[in-house]
């Protein structure tokens, strides 16, 4: 049983959106997939689509087709939301997020979404999953830099007042990671997402967590 009286270690939590709270990786690589095809790409095998996830839509896009002229990108990023809308109501949370996030809410720690996805679709996920009215802030690729830069993370700080050894950064990808060395936070993996726990190693989170309930598990005893 967790002890809800001992002592916050972290201040902040911040969490990816897509494949760490949001069961959205397969999609996301469908749509990839299907948006380069329309342009005339090479269709990128799995792997290659989910690894660019986390990253902002552009940068994605383009190191998912590096045989899809420049001239093309905007065209290129048009079908992938086209692709994206046709399903995005079929998204749904992974089970148990909603308890995780209302019990570390319970115990005082400052929440907040850093994400590669637009203002426009973060906002429509959040509103689709009645969660926007429990994150304390949030900071998406097309309002700030991309991951894995480490800006993103430094305004969320900045604007909740929580300086980075009192913040955890959690998410399913490399980039997530990176993110947090780069901006100085301690991280925790899911290895439910877009790439394999594995690449996690040299990046050193504090620990991978293989479910939502292993993570809220020892976030409510670590955190």
């Amino acid at each position: 049983m967790t002890d809800s009286s001992r002592p916050l270690r972290f201040d902040l939590i911040a969490f990816d959106w897509d494949g760490t709270l949001y069961d959205s990786t397969r999609l996301i690589v469908r749509c990839i997939q299907a948006a380069v095809i329309d342009v005339g790409g090479a269709k990128p095998s799995e792997n290659d689509a989910a690894w660019v996830i986390g990253l902002g839509l552009a940068e994605a896009l383009a190191r998912a087709a590096p045989d899809v002229p420049k001239e093309k990108y905007a065209e290129l990023g048009a079908r992938y939301r086209y692709h994206y809308l046709q399903h995005q109501d079929d998204l749904v949370l992974f089970d148990g997020v909603l308890q995780m996030i209302d019990a570390l809410r319970a115990r005082g720690h400052k929440l907040a979404v850093a994400t590669g996805k637009s203002r426009r679709g973060l906002n429509e996920a959040l509103k689709s999953v009645a969660l926007r009215d429990r994150f304390n802030a949030s900071r998406t690729a097309d309002e700030t830099f991309g991951k894995p830069h480490p800006r993103m993370l430094l305004e969320l700080m900045e604007e909740l007042e929580v300086p980075p050894e009192r913040t955890l950064m959690i998410g399913d990808t490399t980039h997530d990671l990176q993110l947090a060395l780069n901006a100085g936070c301690a991280s925790v993996g899911v290895s439910y997402g877009a790439h394999e726990p594995e690449s996690f190693d040299e990046l050193k989170p504090l620990f991978v967590a293989h479910s939502v309930a292993s993570l809220e598990a020892w976030l409510l005893e670590n955190a």
